[in-house]
């Protein structure tokens, strides 16, 4: 079953406001509608006048923010041989895991734990792969939810950012760190704004480049900034927006998509 968006155009407005800082009626005044009109949209009302008015202001793309609201907007069906994605719930949604492999070697790196590791477990089980590495994207309750249990089934060792808080079992590292798992290399940038120390790990090796983004980047949204709005929209930008356009981005939440797609789709980053 398809993974739906992670977020609606609604939550894409809260998520700028809040990032902008903007009261309700500050933020009406500015893109000169009422009040009103303004909690119908944060409501879920599809209003496309008041979107229109409202992009400008809070320097999201109009017409990524339109498509989004219309539903016209739907991401590409996207397979790469040599990578899964598990989508488990936790509380009132989903989050995602990803595992990549050397199919000549059989050695797998997961990324990110989801809220049961029980799918990954039985298909690393089913292909008959060693899981040689555990890499976390970021140490969000509901990425890191299972990484007791995967530790125990596998015996991976675990990396994590070195400006993530500190956590038992893990080994922290400098963003730029490269990792090579059988044939794959993984390289390490660092995409902070969201989590304190959020990395995206590069793979090469597979048939498209790859890169698993965590909750910095979702399928025509972003993560939000709960650390630092403006850090995430700029490492963004910085680190992930300059991956080729074929680069195959697995979020943190919501369906797979490209940077290619995500520089025409995404109100935030659409150039």
């Amino acid at each position: 079953m398809a993974i739906p968006l992670e977020d609606s155009f609604a939550d894409i407005i809260g998520k700028s406001q809040r990032g902008l800082g903007f009261s309700d009626a500050a933020l009406a005044a500015r893109a000169g509608i009422p009040e009103p009109a303004l909690v119908g949209v944060k409501g879920g009302t599809f209003d496309r006048p008041v979107l229109l008015s409202l992009a400008p202001v809070l320097e999201l793309n109009a017409e990524a923010l339109v498509a989004l609201g219309s539903g016209t907007y739907r991401p590409a069906d996207i397979a790469l041989d040599g990578l899964a994605c598990f989508n488990t719930p936790f509380e009132d949604m989903t989050v995602n895991s990803h595992l990549v492999w050397d199919e000549a070697t059989k050695e797998a790196a997961a990324f990110d734990t989801g809220a049961d590791a029980t799918p990954m477990l039985d298909f690393l089980a089913k292909r008959g792969l060693t899981l040689k590495s555990l890499f976390l994207t970021h140490t969000h309750g509901d990425h890191i939810l299972e990484l007791d249990r995967l530790v125990e089934k596998t015996g991976a060792p675990v990396f994590v950012g070195n400006r993530e808080p500190a956590l038992e079992g893990t080994e922290a590292f400098e963003a730029g760190r490269a990792f090579q798992i059988g044939s794959l290399s993984i390289g390490t940038r660092l995409t902070w704004g969201h989590a304190q120390g959020g990395i995206t790990y590069v793979v090469h090796g597979l048939e498209k480049p790859l890169a698993i983004v965590g909750d910095a980047v979702f399928a025509g949204s972003i993560g939000g900034g709960a650390v630092s709005y403006a850090d995430a929209l700029r490492t963004n930008r910085a680190e992930i927006l300059t991956l080729p356009d074929e680069t195959i981005l697995a979020c943190g939440h919501g369906p797979l998509t490209t940077v290619g797609e995500q520089k025409i789709s995404n109100p935030f980053l659409a150039i």
